[in-house]
This record gives C-alpha cells, sequence and structure tokens, in this order.
C-alpha cells in the first residue's frame, strides 16, 4: 500500500509539473530565418529570367572577370514547345540594372531591353534593346537624349514598362557641371516602337530653367584718358619768342 501511495504521488507530481511548463507565458519563440537569395555564379554578376509566354523564356545575363565596369551579356531564349534555343551577344558598357519584357509595336514579337548603368562625369543610362521573332533577334539602336533633353541630366534614371511603352525618368538638376544641384523637378520620356525605331515623346513639362556652363561674358571697352601731346615746333616758338622779347627789353 505504501509502493502505491509513494508511485500515485510521485505521478501526481509529474503532472503538476509538466502541466506548468505547457502553460508558461514566456514559450520559446523561434527565429525565422529568410532563405538566403541565389548568387549569381562567377564569372556572371546578372541573371534575369523572363518569362513572356508559356514555353518562351529569355534568360539575361552579364559576365566578365578581372573589371567591373565592362564586360559582356548575352539573352538565352528557350523555346521548349519547339526544343529550339539560341544565343545573342554584345558587349557590356557598365553594370546590368534590370531588363524588361515589352511589346511597344504590338506586333507579337517581344522586346528584350536591357539597361546598363555607367559612370564617368554622371551616372548616365545606356538601353540595349532587341526585338525576336522567333529564332532571329534584331538589335534596335536606342535614341540618345537631345541637347534640350540633356539639360540638367545629371543621371540616376530610373525605367519602367507603362501599358506597354518604355518610361524613362530623371531629375533635372540646376546646371550640367559638377556644382549642380537638384531642382526637385524631373523629366519623363516616353519611348514607342514603329517600323523598327523608337519614337521619342517627352511627357512632362520643364519648369525649370538651366543655367549654361560658360556666361556669355561682355567685354567693355574703358575709355582710356587722352593724352596731351606737345609737338616740338610749338616749344621750339615759344623759345624763339621769349629770346625775342628780352633782345628788345635789352635794346
Amino acid at each position: 500500500m505504501k509502493m502505491n501511495a509513494r508511485y500515485c504521488l510521485l505521478t501526481a507530481t509529474v503532472c503538476i509539473l509538466l502541466a506548468a511548463c505547457s502553460s508558461d507565458p514566456q514559450k520559446a519563440v523561434l527565429a525565422k530565418v529568410a532563405p538566403a537569395k541565389p548568387t549569381v555564379m562567377e564569372p556572371f554578376r546578372f541573371h534575369k529570367a523572363i518569362e513572356v509566354s508559356p514555353g518562351q523564356t529569355y534568360d539575361v545575363l552579364s559576365w566578365g572577370r578581372g573589371a567591373s565596369a565592362v564586360g559582356a551579356f548575352m539573352i538565352l531564349h528557350s523555346d521548349s514547345s519547339a526544343a529550339k534555343y539560341t544565343t545573342t551577344t554584345g558587349d557590356l558598357d557598365g553594370t546590368i540594372a534590370d531588363a524588361y519584357n515589352a511589346d511597344m509595336d504590338t506586333d507579337g514579337n517581344p522586346e528584350i531591353l536591357i539597361q546598363a548603368r555607367a559612370m564617368d562625369t554622371v551616372k548616365y543610362a545606356k538601353i540595349y534593346a532587341y526585338e525576336f521573332n522567333n529564332s532571329n533577334a534584331n538589335k534596335l539602336d536606342f535614341p540618345k537624349l537631345t541637347t534640350s533633353q540633356r539639360k540638367g541630366y545629371r543621371g540616376d534614371d530610373n525605367f519602367y514598362i507603362k501599358d506597354g511603352l518604355l518610361i524613362r525618368e530623371f531629375p533635372i538638376y540646376d546646371r550640367n557641371d559638377s556644382l549642380a544641384k537638384p531642382t526637385g523637378a524631373k523629366r519623363q520620356i516616353q519611348y514607342g516602337l514603329r517600323n523598327n525605331n523608337f519614337t521619342v515623346q517627352q511627357l512632362s513639362k520643364d519648369s525649370v530653367q538651366v543655367k549654361d556652363n560658360k556666361s556669355a561674358a561682355q567685354t567693355v571697352k574703358q575709355a582710356q584718358p587722352e593724352k596731351r601731346t606737345v609737338s616740338k615746333k610749338s616749344t621750339k616758338r615759344k623759345k624763339a619768342e621769349a629770346k625775342k622779347k628780352r633782345r628788345r627789353r635789352r635794346g
């Protein structure tokens, strides 16, 4: 009987301890560890897969060893339904910031746009554009900024796709040299495609004026004071007249 009583008492004590532990408000919280982002293996620096339709994927990559400001890019087109695979390559100026897919001329052929960032005196942007028709890649020449569009431009471009068109935004500075300060205004440009040529339309109206680097210097000629010139002949005459007067007085 004593053994049974001790066994029952021990069992009750263990149950009470377990209940107390389970009702403890301070429970250990396991920290959630975010999965690590997949890194691009050397010598590659950038990778983005763009699926334009089921079975049609374009992998955009950049690579290069020994330098970070230059390299090369390639676009791997995988047509899994037809088991066709093509590669398009090109030289890269700068580093790839992003890649976009569009159909700006609505002809059913996708355009792959690669945005690169480079640096000289400003952080400028460069676009590498291709239109794909099945396995054929047609390179498109992206237009440069005009003289008026470059006023106050110091880089820091932002690109995005809106309504199937490419939009470009960048801040406007008060001048075009290293002393430039942002004005708070932005210039917005829209790019489309027609007959494999880009169309350009500025959407924003410039509300600020940009100073020119070289101000037109006005040279004002100061009037020089007139110099009094006394001829030698006049001095000789005065001396001769003075001598005559002296002679008359003596005579």
